[in-house]
């Protein structure tokens, strides 16, 4: 297929993804080398699963490469958006799925355990934001991950929800500091998601409380949430911007 100019064949468009070593970030990578994507997969600390999730990529045909970056030392995330020039010549997509979530009331709250969730999803999407906000090309897309519990006001998630409250502002407003840009920025909000981060340390009855809320009747899946994200990564998504997506079934 040619490209825009209609000259030669069109360039794979470029993703990194943090968080891409599980969860809703392995999802989205999945999902994204679908479409036909080179992928970053960025991770933290789970090599072997993000070098799997690369590898899978790979041996469906498609090009990835798994990268360590803790995605709140902007030294580090610019060496991850280095390799995506270096590997693939560029950065058209970028998926900040990676965070952190501490659960528990207020006044019995960790504070050791809130800065380092303010640390992972404050200090990590701005650092991301700003490294995504100098390096994607025209066309392109920045997705962030808020919550649905910002509008649930679940008890015991008010650390988690603070931090992702703070991901919604910078990203509407990011959104628009990139008049002129052609990139879009916007926030998928899920809800109760069946991924290792939700389910730990629930018991069945939670999770089967929490899996009857939305009208449609069940916990969503990493797929859906991917299905979100790659609809606004993709041209066919590009005029939506500057929103947040709550992708949870209804719930609210």
């Amino acid at each position: 297929m040619p490209d825009a100019a209609g000259v030669g064949p069109a360039r794979p468009r470029v993703a990194v993804v943090t968080g891409g070593s599980r969860g809703i970030g392995r999802g989205t990578v999945h999902r994204l080398a679908a479409d036909g994507y080179d992928i970053v997969v960025g991770y933290a600390g789970n090599r072997d699963a993000a070098e799997a999730a690369a590898e899978a990529v790979v041996a469906a045909g498609g090009r990835a490469v798994a990268v360590r970056a803790d995605v709140a030392d902007e030294d580090e995330v610019a060496a991850l958006f280095a390799v995506a020039e270096s590997e693939f010549g560029g950065v058209d997509v970028v998926v900040h799925a990676a965070g952190r979530m501490y659960l528990a009331p207020v006044a019995d709250l960790d504070l050791t355990e809130l800065d380092a969730a303010h640390r992972t999803n404050i200090r990590g999407t701005f650092v991301v934001a700003r490294q995504a906000a100098r390096t994607l090309r025209p066309g392109g897309a920045f997705v962030t991950f808020s919550t649905s519990v910002t509008g649930l006001a679940f008890p015991g998630y008010a650390a988690y929800s603070a931090s992702k409250g703070a991901v919604e502002a910078l990203t509407l407003i990011l959104a628009r500091e990139l008049r002129g840009r052609d990139v879009t920025v916007n926030a998928v909000a899920p809800g109760p998601t069946a991924t290792d981060l939700f389910l730990d340390g629930k018991d069945a009855a939670t999770i089967a409380r929490l899996a009857a809320e939305p009208p449609l009747e069940r916990l969503g899946t990493p797929a859906d949430i991917a299905e979100v994200v790659a609809f606004l990564a993709a041209p066919a998504g590009h005029w939506v911007n500057g929103q947040v997506i709550r992708a949870n079934g209804g719930i609210i």
